[in-house]
């Protein structure tokens, strides 16, 4: 085995900021202490410059016999030594027991924090003094008593009660400097500005302000005043994190790493860091990892991060959430299972195991994980949250009541949380209860104006209850913010076409359809809709034609098609002249819908419908005994007559359980014929120009949180035991260590926001 050596670098680091003379040679580190003496004994006589802090830089070493401040020491020593002398020499005895009474309150209470004997972890601390202060006043108190005696007694009593007043006024004033932590550490920089600590604490209370350009000014000068304070770096880089200046951040992260120690070459090594320098490297891998082409950096750093403290629970976290994103499950698991070997109590890394579990699509294991976290922290909001919609999920009537208790338990904590109000509505939908889901989801979209399955489920809902010029301003709002939902934008222009009657808008809203999937076919065939509405029929056999030629197994198609053809014959056998006609055979450009612009209109129109017939009838010849069948149940008559006309597609059902149907990809639609409907309800849709209806969209069930969603940068992580703002992102998320240096312990911090280096600042 190799011999394995222990750095002690930046303990001895830690020692130099606190008390730069402990680690100064002789006669520096002497001199210094001593000196000391004299600073609290004039702190004591003329407390004006008072300081929070005096670590650090703030009283400079004493490094030779020439410094003037020795004197200062000189001074101090004869004056405790007179009064030594006086006690001892007093013949009156009770006189002489005042004095030993009072150099005893003041001397002894003050050498074990005086460097004297042993370096402690200050410089100077105000508050050692309260002991020592009261024998002061005993001293002074005897002083006032010999003046009164051998001087005027009136004259005396004047100037204690100058003294006592001017005290008075000053206690009074420093009140006010402890009325924040700003206004503190501020009044300490009044005394000095060597004091890192001062700046970086400043720069805290400024940062707790969301004021962060100002707070970034302090920890710069922190940086300036003491170059090789790590913790100072750290608060640069996480206050550039805060401004987005991300590749400033990472310099500031990077140069923080190079001022921890480095390992010796050829030697194991264990470096005994302080546990909150170590932040730097969570703090640079949050930071990297926002590029999904840098994880294994990321990784890199959680590694390292381990491999100097075996018992970093944090870091344990961050690097499970990496591996998530890495694809590698089966590695996160392990490491969430280590990092319990350290904290077995700690809830979130069971939630993170449940995490875990979901990404490998075993729902039963990640729920129970996600409970064994709630046993651990019934409060523990991500698992009160996702747990619920994996409940929901499942199915299971039963486990419904489960989810909704839990709900409205967040409910109770955080009223303001869009996503409880969204999984609500989706429970009382499950329940059949549209009344009530339709109140959770206005709440939903009232809370965050662009949550995207909140609009559409409100918008479908309305649109399924005939209120779809209510669902209407819902759609709008839902493409304003997402304008890639093609679900919405084919359920909104079904709307434009059914109820509001602007051909437009509608044609508008197939046409970016087409834009975000040119291979859409339902939306390219509710744009041929759009241009048989217009009378454009040459364009909408062409529209079509080039909608067969992507989907030719649709049989639909084929249909609509023989009915836009029939209507070409029949105009093209009327006199000619009409506007009708005029318009029916206008030019066209066929890039519109996504056609080759070389198959536009054809100079001779019967070959341009023969070359459509001969296609149309071949493939309706395979299925012409199916269709028959089809035909005869559905009361149709084929032959391009009215009855021919395909009708819009019905809402899609709710199964028997309160769920929706099974759904389908955007990306793969399936279109749903209108065999559930009686005569009535299909005579009542067809139309007498025998023209095709628009199709609403046959997939349409309602969105549901994803519950296996992994977390994202812009989504909330829990940390050990410490959060700070609700989550803005859906679904379940796995959990990244990034918590706030002040934030309380009861809710998790979104991933990025850096851990803070407390020892930067008051200790």
């Amino acid at each position: 085995m190799g011999k394995r050596t222990e750095n002690n670098t930046t303990v001895t680091g830690a020692i130099r900021f606190d008390n730069p003379a402990s680690v100064a040679i002789t006669p520096a580190r002497q001199l210094s202490y001593n000196y000391l003496v004299s600073v609290n004994l004039w702190l004591l006589l003329f407390p004006c410059d008072l300081c929070c802090d005096w670590t650090m830089g703030t009283v400079p070493l004493v490094e030779s016999f020439t410094d003037p401040r020795n004197l200062s020491t000189l001074g101090a020593y004869t004056v405790i030594g007179v009064l030594a002398w006086v006690a001892f020499v007093e013949n009156y005895r009770q006189k002489s027991a005042v004095v030993v009474m009072g150099l005893a309150f003041m001397v002894l209470p003050f050498l074990p924090a005086s460097n004297l004997f042993f370096p402690v972890g200050f410089v100077i601390a105000e508050r050692v003094l309260y002991m020592p202060s009261m024998g002061f006043c005993i001293l002074v108190a005897y002083g006032f008593h010999v003046l009164s005696e051998r001087w005027s007694r009136k004259m005396t009593w004047c100037c204690l009660g100058f003294l006592l007043l001017t005290h008075s006024l000053k206690t009074y004033n420093r009140n006010a400097d402890w009325e924040s932590e700003y206004s503190i550490f501020m009044s300490g920089l009044k005394v000095n500005q060597r004091n890192a600590k001062l700046f970086n604490n400043v720069g805290h209370a400024l940062e707790s302000e969301g004021r962060f350009e100002e707070a970034l000014q302090f920890f710069h000068k922190a940086v300036r005043v003491q170059e090789d304070d790590v913790g100072a770096h750290i608060n640069v880089g996480r206050t550039y994190n805060h401004l987005k200046m991300f590749k400033e951040a990472e310099m500031a992260y990077l140069k923080a790493k190079s001022l921890l120690p480095k390992a010796k070459p050829g030697e194991s090594y264990q470096a005994r860091i302080a546990p909150n320098h170590l932040n730097v490297f969570l703090n640079l891998a949050n930071l990297i990892s926002k590029n999904a082409t840098r994880l294994e950096e990321a990784d890199l750093l959680y590694r390292q991060a381990i491999s100097m403290r075996s018992d970093y629970t944090q870091a344990y976290i961050n690097r499970g959430d990496i591996l998530i994103k890495l694809n590698r499950t089966k590695e996160a698991q392990e490491v969430y299972e280590r990092a319990l070997l350290y904290d077995s109590a700690n809830p979130d890394i069971y939630y993170n195991l449940g995490v875990v579990f979901l990404e490998q699509g075993k729902a039963s294991q990640a729920l129970a994980y996600l409970d064994k976290a709630l046993e651990f922290d019934p409060e523990h909001e991500q698992a009160l949250l996702n747990s619920a919609i994996l409940l929901q999920e499942l199915g299971r009537p039963e486990l419904r009541k489960i989810a909704r208790e839990r709900l409205l338990k967040l409910l109770t904590k955080d009223e303001s949380n869009e996503r409880v109000h969204f999984n609500l509505g989706m429970l009382a939908m499950d329940d059949r209860n549209t009344d009530e889901a339709e109140n959770w989801f206005r709440r939903a979209v009232h809370l965050k104006q662009d949550f995207r399955s909140a609009l559409f489920n409100l918008a479908l809902l309305l649109a399924d209850d005939h209120r779809p010029l209510e669902a209407a301003p819902f759609l709008n709002q839902l493409v304003k913010y997402h304008p890639d939902h093609i679900k919405g934008l084919i359920l909104l222009g079904d709307i434009y076409i059914n109820n509001i009657k602007d051909l437009d808008a509608a044609e508008n809203c197939y046409k970016r359809i087409l834009q975000l999937d040119p291979v859409n076919i339902q939306g390219l065939h509710n744009l041929c809709v759009v241009y048989v509405e217009r009378g454009k029929l040459l364009q909408a056999q062409a529209c079509l034609f080039h909608a067969h030629q992507l989907a030719p197994s649709e049989e639909y198609i084929g249909r609509h098609l023989q009915i836009v053809q029939t209507r070409i014959t029949r105009l093209r056998q009327s006199p000619d002249g009409s506007r009708e006609k005029e318009v029916a055979f206008a030019d066209y450009d066929p890039r519109e819908f996504g056609g080759n612009p070389s198959s536009g209109s054809l100079q001779d129109p019967q070959l341009d419908f023969q070359l459509f017939q001969g296609i149309v009838n071949n493939d309706k010849e395979s299925e012409h005994q199916e269709q028959q069948q089809h035909s005869a149940s559905q009361g149709e008559v084929t032959g391009g007559t009215a009855e021919d006309m395909p009708t819009p597609l019905p809402q899609q059902e709710l199964l028997n359980d309160g769920a929706p149907s099974p759904r389908q990809t955007s990306g793969d639609p399936v279109f749903i014929e209108s065999e559930g409907m009686n005569d009535l309800e299909l005579s009542q849709t067809l139309v007498d120009d025998d023209k095709p209806a628009p199709l609403p969209d046959p997939t349409r069930s309602h969105e549901r949180e994803k519950a296996f969603d992994h977390a994202t940068d812009s989504s909330r992580s829990r940390s050990s035991r410490s959060s700070t703002r609700p989550s803005t992102s859906v679904g379940i998320q796995s959990a990244s260590v990034t918590p706030h240096h002040q934030a309380p312990r009861s809710n998790a911090p979104v991933i990025g926001q850096d851990l803070d280096d407390p020892s930067s600042g008051m200790s």
